[in-house]
């Protein structure tokens, strides 16, 4: 369903409240279509039973205080740290350790298999033993050490 014209704001619990042209919907969250490639554009918004309500093409066509509250939401359900440099791995074969510094800091995770390194678009998508995503949004931006370990694993 696409929505064009809507307003969104929240109840007194912080659930998103959703109304359309005579319909209104408690506790939708939005959800990106792409949200590696195209993060700001195709965000759906769905209820609570999974039906998408409402549909954004692109976040910045909303007024502010919508695309505050759009982009806050998403904020609290995504959590997909951006590897800005891999420190070092404790070997060449799996499952082996990385130490990695990220956007929310340094940390270390455990790469159970190869296949957990997974190419989107230009970017690689690596998912640890605990099932975290993290992103290395432009691997050749990386410093020669990091591209060499990426190498040996892709």
């Amino acid at each position: 369903m696409q929505t064009t014209s809507f307003e969104l704001s929240r109840n007194a619990f912080g659930k998103l409240i959703l109304t359309t042209a005579g319909e209104t919907y408690e506790g939708v969250m939005p959800v990106r279509a792409f949200p590696i490639q195209t993060p700001d554009n195709g965000i759906a918004l769905v209820s609570q039973d999974g039906r998408e309500v409402a549909w954004i093409e692109r976040l910045l066509d909303l007024p502010a205080s919508v695309r505050e509250l759009v982009l806050d939401e998403l904020s609290g359900r995504e959590f997909v740290p951006e590897i800005e440099q891999i420190i070092g791995v404790s070997s060449f074969a799996t499952p082996c350790t990385w130490s990695v510094t990220t956007d929310r800091g340094a940390t270390e995770f455990v790469l159970r298999v190869e296949e957990d390194i997974r190419r989107i678009g230009d970017s690689l998508l690596i998912t640890d033993n605990h099932g975290i995503n993290f992103l290395i949004r432009q691997p050749t931006k990386l410093n020669k050490h990091g591209r060499k370990i990426l190498d040996r694993f892709l």
